[in-house]
């Protein structure tokens, strides 16, 4: 839900409006806040829900952990604590939902692969080899999702600043330079194979498994290279509701059912079951991109400008929370 900053600081960031970059935030804060209450209960009792699911005591404790982050302010964005927080915020919440909506359904897209894995035939080796097999796609994601940050913040910035030939081109480099490592890391895995599964087990069993996903493994990477990074260009440009759509049609509608059927009607095992979530995640890699080459940046230019008009209040107008006012 976050992610919803993403669209609004990095526009206002552009057109130059760095004190409204303290209220979104305060903004989110409230969103986040009230959406936290809803969930607190979920963290507050992680460790009993995990041991109701059957999990270990260990892990139960584990998961059941609470961390603290604090950072910093910045002089430039952050003026202190202002009345503005609690005007329009229906905007932002409207920007936040369809971000949640935008990221959990892809997540819960991973987790239903091995849900479903969980009811194939020899499942505890299946999944055994399938998690080994995400962990590792886990971490070529992790350089994907810092793609997708920059091209979040560079689009939302150039949007906001007027410049729509910026935009794109700051698109096609964090595309193109995020493929050709994503490129590079297929090539890796697809030789590799199986060796390296020997990092997280001496089964062989689980190793002849993994050997056999490898191919799978490379496409995932390469498709991921690429899906994640026009994610962030459709948070800078603030279409998480239509990422949203599609990952629901592409997901839920084309991957899993096509999973399923390959899985257990034909028989295919956990590679089945991956080959039809690929493919709906094919499918929307392709949506995205259609829809990125498609966009008149220039009209998009002209939508920032009129959300960061329509937001934005005069530095010198902006009230403050004051002693008196808290008193």
């Amino acid at each position: 839900m976050a992610s919803a900053l993403g669209t609004l600081c990095g526009q206002s960031y552009g057109a130059k409006q760095y004190h409204m970059l303290g209220v979104y935030l305060q903004r989110s804060w409230i969103v986040m806040f009230v959406a936290s209450i809803f969930l607190l209960p979920l963290f507050i009792f992680t460790t009993p829900i995990l041991k109701l699911l059957g999990q270990s005591d260990s892990i139960a404790y584990i998961g059941g952990e609470l961390i603290y982050v604090m950072c910093g302010g910045c002089r430039d964005t952050w003026k202190g604590f202002s009345l503005l927080a609690f005007k329009d915020l229906w905007p932002v919440v409207k920007l936040s939902l369809s971000s949640g909506v935008m990221l959990c359904l892809e997540l819960w897209y991973y987790t239903a692969l091995v849900l479903i894995t969980g009811y194939l035939k020899n499942s505890e080796v299946s999944i055994d080899a399938l998690t080994i097999c995400l962990n590792i796609n886990g971490w070529e994601m992790m350089i994907s999702l810092g793609f997708m940050a920059a091209a979040s913040v560079r689009v939302g910035n150039e949007l906001g600043r007027g410049s729509s030939t910026a935009a794109k081109f700051s698109i096609v480099v964090s595309v193109f330079t995020s493929f050709i490592i994503g490129f590079v890391l297929f090539l890796f895995f697809l030789f590799l194979k199986g060796r390296l599964a020997y990092i997280f087990t001496e089964n062989e069993e689980v190793v002849e498994a993994i050997a056999d996903l490898s191919s799978l493994l490379a496409v995932s990477i390469l498709l991921n290279s690429v899906q994640p990074v026009l994610s962030g260009v459709a948070v800078g440009a603030g279409w998480q509701s239509i990422v949203a759509y599609i990952n629901v049609a592409c997901y839920y509608i084309i991957g899993i059912p096509i999973g399923l059927v390959l899985g257990f009607v034909f028989d295919m095992g956990v590679k089945g079951v991956w080959m039809g979530m690929l493919f709906g995640t094919f499918v929307q890699t392709i949506a995205l991109v259609i829809i990125t080459y498609k966009t008149n940046w220039d009209e998009q230019v002209i939508i920032a400008r009129n959300r960061v008009k329509q937001w934005v209040v005069d530095d010198a107008q902006e009230p403050k929370l004051t002693t008196s006012d808290v008193s």
